[in-house]
């Protein structure tokens, strides 16, 4: 699916969710969603930057998206279960679902780690994912065919160095996700994880100070198996956690 190449409108009258939507992959998912006809609600804690997000898809012509300021580093389990409630009166069901929004933590030796940033790691990469995902599902069981897409990391599938606390969050990840797909086997949604790959991106630039980020790929790159788990082409895929991109 690398060389997908999606139809003009693959996501039309979809309604999909984006966390982590104000900048990076999670802008970049959100506009090609909108472009393929899906109505988006922009999750992220900045509201300036969703809105700017929102100004784009509007200029673009694609539907009027919807605007959810949330913090997952403070939000409880009542915040989503109140979204989840705000969705399905606004919108009746949920299509899609992409889990993009995470936290980077300190890269350091596993005997530094501290207490208290591993569990902020924890809370916005899995706690709130979990919560989340949990107090979603009943709404995207209303679609006709509901996606859920998770973001998972190379050094969630082989431990690095260094990496502690965000690379756990990212097994933990690929563990939820691999749960929530056998459960969901046989239903309307599907489960599955996105690798994104080395990106150009803020997050990548704090975890590689020193990388040239002109040798890295887009985030409009990556786009193809974003669109393709998002859409109908993808039904039969559930479980599985697929590369964004060639593997360098």
């Amino acid at each position: 699916m690398l060389e997908y190449s999606a139809s003009p409108e693959l996501l039309k009258d979809k309604v999909i969710l984006v966390t982590g939507a104000g900048d990076g992959i999670g802008k970049e998912a959100a506009c090609q969603f909108a472009a393929h006809g899906a109505t988006v609600i922009l999750l992220g804690r900045t509201v300036k930057k969703l809105e700017a997000v929102y100004d784009a898809i509007v200029a673009a012509g694609g539907p009027e998206p919807a605007i959810v300021p949330l913090d997952a580093k403070g939000a409880t389990e009542q915040n989503y279960l109140d979204l989840a409630d705000t969705i399905e009166g606004q919108f009746g069901r949920l299509d899609g679902l992409l889990h993009n929004a995470a936290v980077l933590g300190a890269l350091s030796p596993f005997e530094q780690l501290g207490a208290d940033m591993f569990a902020e790691v924890m809370q916005v990469n899995v706690t709130a994912q979990f919560l989340m995902t949990k107090a979603l599902l009943p709404v995207l069981k209303k679609a006709e065919h509901g996606s859920i897409v998770f973001t998972s990391s190379g050094v969630g599938r082989k431990g690095r160095a260094y990496w502690g606390a965000y690379a756990i969050s990212k097994f933990a990840t690929e563990g939820m996700m691999e749960t929530l797909a056998d459960e969901l086997d046989g239903t309307s949604v599907r489960a599955n994880c996105i690798n994104p790959g080395a990106t150009r991106t803020g997050m990548r630039a704090t975890a590689f100070p020193a990388e040239d980020p002109q040798t890295l790929r887009t985030a409009a790159d990556l786009m193809p198996t974003y669109l393709y788990l998002m859409g109908d082409d993808s039904l039969a895929v559930n479980g599985q956690s697929l590369d964004a991109q060639p593997k360098r």
